[in-house]
């Protein structure tokens, strides 16, 4: 009894620690895929940056609180490569100190590969990852943490790809750019042939 009352001991201070460094995240919390919450600070071209928010067990986390110190975690989307307009969109879709979640999936060097979900309601949640692919505003690249041969892996890889294909078909966001050029350049080759046939 004592032992098992020590090993969820263990456990419940491991997750009512606050981890201020990608570093001190436990290998087994990224290899399973653990859910972390966390409070958004900034928005930079690098990722998000976001205090963890660990969960209270009153007397735990009372004397957790005097000896943990600060830092915010960079938690980067997952298999999604933003463009610049992407980052505007994020800025105006989060508010500042705003409640997220997110799933560690890889970890490389002081950044975290996450899938990051924002509550839209009470039963209502979205994947930012799917959302800025769905608006246009970003391109899907492999999801760097997970082993390319993981069901995990191709089951994301998917579902990140089915919504950049929502947004390729209605030409949104840089879409909508790539599809005008293509437009220019069928009408430049198009010209060059009338010429080209013209007596």
């Amino acid at each position: 009894m004592a032992v098992a009352g020590v090993l969820v001991l263990a456990r419940s201070v491991r997750m009512t620690t606050k981890f201020t460094s990608a570093l001190d995240i436990p290998v087994e919390f990224v290899t399973k895929n653990v859910k972390l919450r966390g409070k958004l600070h900034h928005i930079t071209e690098k990722g998000l940056e976001v205090e963890h928010i660990p969960i209270s067990i009153p007397l735990i986390t009372s004397i957790q609180r005097k000896w943990q110190s600060k830092g915010l975690l960079l938690v980067k989307l997952a298999g999604v490569e933003w463009a610049p307009s992407g980052m505007a969109w994020l800025q105006q879709e989060l508010k500042p100190k705003q409640m997220i979640w997110f799933q560690l999936l890889g970890r490389e060097e002081l950044a975290l590969e996450c899938l990051v979900l924002v509550n839209k309601g009470r039963f209502l949640s979205v994947c930012l990852n799917e959302e800025i692919l769905r608006q246009g505003l970003g391109r899907t690249v492999p999801i760097k943490g997970l082993p390319h041969d993981s069901h995990l892996h191709w089951k994301l890889h998917r579902r990140l790809l089915r919504a950049e294909l929502k947004a390729l078909k209605k030409h949104k966001g840089i879409w909508q750019e790539e599809s005008y050029y293509e437009r220019l350049r069928d009408r430049i080759s198009s010209n060059r042939v009338v010429q080209v046939n013209s007596p």
